[in-house]
């Protein structure tokens, strides 16, 4: 089960029985009135990624960058959601490989997970290189996205990458979904 579904239903489980605890004996005591049942919309499951999706598959050294981005997230103190928008970021920008230089098939001077430029400011291309540190910046230009925590995950990637192609990051959702859920906990 998601985490974000179940701390939702938490929640709404807790309001209910706090309003039980509250109003229950006040109501005890009080005139009858002729009321009606209110229907209730509940989200039962997660939104469902933008558009077709991409897969690809993961070798070892793809796998440590997931985990890397999750341990960066956490320790960061965000939330599962800014992962699975760090992850799908990263395997657009870069498969989830850490590029160094590619020469003359580089573009400009982009490196690492993000493919961030240290001409942009994001830090040196030994910082950009180190998962940990690239995620960080990531994550630090997330936090300054007012609402990203609502937004459509290719809106919210897009507001930090200043991508050509700012719909691309929306394929990579489920995936990115399904690699925070995996490893997450683990």
């Amino acid at each position: 089960m998601n985490t974000i579904f179940r701390k939702s239903m938490l929640s709404v489980a807790g309001l209910a029985f706090a309003g039980g605890v509250f109003a229950g004996p006040i109501a005890a005591h009080a005139n009858p009135v002729d009321a009606k049942p209110v229907a209730v919309a509940v989200q039962t499951t997660a939104p469902k990624p933008q558009g077709e999706q991409s897969h690809i598959s993961l070798n070892d050294e793809q796998t440590a960058n997931v985990k890397a981005i999750i341990a960066a997230t956490k320790k960061a103190g965000l939330p599962e959601r800014a992962a699975v928008i760090s992850i799908a970021t990263s395997l657009q920008e870069s498969k989830l490989e850490n590029l160094g230089h590619l020469g003359d098939s580089n573009d400009h001077d982009s490196l690492g997970l993000f493919q961030q430029r240290p001409s942009s400011g994001w830090g040196t291309p030994e910082q950009i290189t180190d998962p940990a540190y690239s995620t960080t910046a990531f994550l630090k230009g997330l936090k300054q996205v007012d609402g990203w925590q609502d937004m459509a995950l290719t809106d919210a990637a897009q507001t930090v990458q200043v991508s050509a192609y700012p719909d691309a990051y929306a394929q990579w959702e489920q995936q990115a979904t399904d690699l925070v859920a995996q490893h997450w906990n683990s």
